[in-house]
């Protein structure tokens, strides 16, 4: 489980409820560090922030789903951004789920527990 978040709080708030859950949680600070250490950490699960500097999370998604060794890897868009237009963006990209800000933390953890599943693992 990666989550990635250029907000602190946010970040370790995912981090955390996730950790209580059971999750093996790692962090990072934007779509750059996902990718430089996503082959690293190898998660099922991604949540991913849109709005982040250096390369962002449309940008990151992209990236993950052209690569063959990450293709597999479920990616969660969290973002401030609601517009249909923004979703079906995600959608195209190849994302899993298009959650938005404010979230519930209950709710997010039950799309990844889900999506975890789904692929076999927790």
């Amino acid at each position: 489980m990666l989550v990635v978040d250029d907000d602190e709080v946010i970040r370790q708030l995912i981090a955390v409820n996730l950790t209580l859950e059971g999750f093996e949680v790692a962090t990072a600070c934007d779509g750059q560090d996902c990718l430089d250490r996503v082959h690293d950490i190898d998660p099922d699960v991604i949540t991913l922030d849109v709005m982040m500097p250096r390369l962002d999370g449309w940008e990151t998604a992209t990236r993950l789903r052209s690569d063959p060794s990450t293709r597999h890897i479920k990616v969660v868009l969290i973002t401030a951004r609601a517009q249909e237009e923004d979703r079906r963006r995600g959608l195209g990209i190849g994302v899993d789920a298009y959650v938005t800000k404010p979230f519930d933390p209950a709710e997010l953890i039950q799309i990844v527990r889900e999506l975890a599943e789904s692929d076999g693992s927790a």
